[in-house]
């Protein structure tokens, strides 16, 4: 069954439709980008970092960006430039990487990246993003990407697993299904207030 996001009721979904919403239809399709997009969270540096280099030594895109301005406990740096330190430690070279730490949240993370992309490449050079961010939080990066990007650019979805909030299991504890509920209600919720544009999803249970 297809049906635009709006049209979700949050507290009406199924298990098998709360992983539809979050997971479906995410997969990496292997094409080559210009850039490879992170953006922070609590534990990027974990889960985040190490795709966003595999993508590198790999030749899919020769430049990445990290986004993010908050500072977590225990740390004096941004997202964005612990990021940049662990993967500068990791061997990527510090040439190559971009950095934005203004944004507090998913949707500046993809604002306050917008004058950082256009000063490094030029935006209308720009013809596909590798988006590289934890599977349950891909679908609302997308969104987001979608709405202020412009139009043109393409996205691949590098979408990496943290421990318990994968599509296959998310719902088997409850941390996991406290995160894919809440993230749920806000793709709803910034949907409906016309925040992030709409889109229409498969979330047939079978």
């Amino acid at each position: 069954m297809k049906i635009n996001i709006s049209q979700l009721q949050p507290d009406k979904l199924s298990d098998a439709q709360l992983t539809n919403l979050l997971f479906k239809n995410l997969e990496d399709d292997n094409v080559e980008g210009d850039i490879i997009f992170v953006p922070g969270s609590s534990k990027a540096v974990i889960y985040r970092l190490p795709k966003a280099i595999q993508l590198y030594n790999e030749g899919r895109a020769k430049k990445i960006l990290f986004s993010g301005g908050v500072i977590w406990e225990g740390t004096s740096l941004t997202e964005a430039q612990l990021l940049k330190q662990r993967a500068i430690e990791l061997g990527i070279p510090e040439e190559v990487i971009l950095t934005e730490d203004l944004s507090l949240h998913t949707k500046e993370n993809v604002l306050s990246s917008l004058l950082i992309l256009d000063r490094a490449f030029e935006l209308h050079k720009i013809k596909r993003i590798l988006v590289v961010t934890t599977s349950y939080h891909m679908r609302r990066t997308l969104l987001n990407l979608k709405t202020f990007m412009p139009d043109w650019i393409q996205y691949s979805m590098c979408p990496v697993d943290d421990n318990t909030t994968k599509a296959y299991n998310w719902f088997e504890n409850p941390y996991g299904r406290n995160r894919v509920e809440m993230e749920a209600n806000k793709i709803i919720k910034y949907v409906k207030q016309g925040s992030i544009m709409d889109e229409m999803i498969d979330i047939s249970e079978c």
